[in-house]
């Protein structure tokens, strides 16, 4: 599960890394966040008749059919092995792909004895993570949003243990074959959906503030120098 992310870097940064566009009113340097919970905003890049764009999306997918938006609470991530048939995915799956680059992400350590410890996990050479994602337009008579959801996949080292599942981290020359639908057929696309290779991702303990959605700032991610005391 990926369910607490840290998005700092402007988008206008993200955009060059990307090779996108900025989307119409989306605030090249919008205002950072150390601690994005779902329902909240993220920004995503996708292709729009040829060309890759930027924008904002909201984090937990709601398929266009769904008659109650409070389905978005259970599906802000998406298991990499089951995405192209899943009812809630399939649709989005083949033809609303997108990628949410991201500066990291958080876990939480279940294993007995660690006590629900945070960890924040980054890519070891310090440019931003980008995740395979998907996107829907849905709308009512009372609201209309662009939802994401980042999908899943099994641990690779890297997790260390922390966690049974890890979000799927594309590099960037797998960008397009993700999400170039009309190019690239599902079976191909789906190979992505696969354990970032070993040595991608480093991690690092952190305190618990970033449990609550409420804390925010840059000392949510700043390393523990000792152990928390519970």
């Amino acid at each position: 599960m990926c369910g607490r992310i840290a998005l700092f870097s402007p988008p206008s940064r993200l955009a060059r890394l990307l090779e996108a566009t900025l989307a119409a009113g989306l605030d090249p340097d919008q205002e950072p966040s150390w601690n994005v919970g779902p329902r909240q905003q993220l920004v995503a890049v996708s292709d729009r008749e040829g060309a890759r764009v930027l924008d904002r999306y909201r984090w937990g997918l709601i398929p266009s059919w769904a008659k109650d938006p409070a389905i978005a609470n259970r599906l802000f991530n998406a298991r990499g092995e089951t995405v192209a048939a899943k009812p809630s995915f399939r649709a989005a799956f083949a033809k609303r792909p997108c990628v949410i680059p991201v500066d990291g992400f958080y876990e939480w350590d279940h294993r007995p004895g660690n006590h629900r410890q945070p960890h924040y996990f980054t890519r070891r050479d310090t440019q931003p993570i980008v995740l395979a994602g998907l996107y829907e337009h849905w709308s009512s008579s009372d609201e209309a949003v662009a939802t994401c959801t980042v999908i899943t996949t099994t641990p690779n080292t890297d997790m260390d243990g922390v966690h049974d599942r890890m979000p799927v981290v594309l590099e960037l020359e797998d960008v397009t074959t993700w999400l170039d639908v009309a190019q690239y057929g599902p079976d191909e696309r789906a190979l992505l959906l696969r354990p970032a290779r070993p040595g991608t991702l480093t991690h690092h303990g952190v305190g618990p503030a970033v449990g609550s959605i409420r804390n925010d700032g840059p000392s949510l991610i700043e390393p523990l120098e000792t152990p928390p005391l519970f």
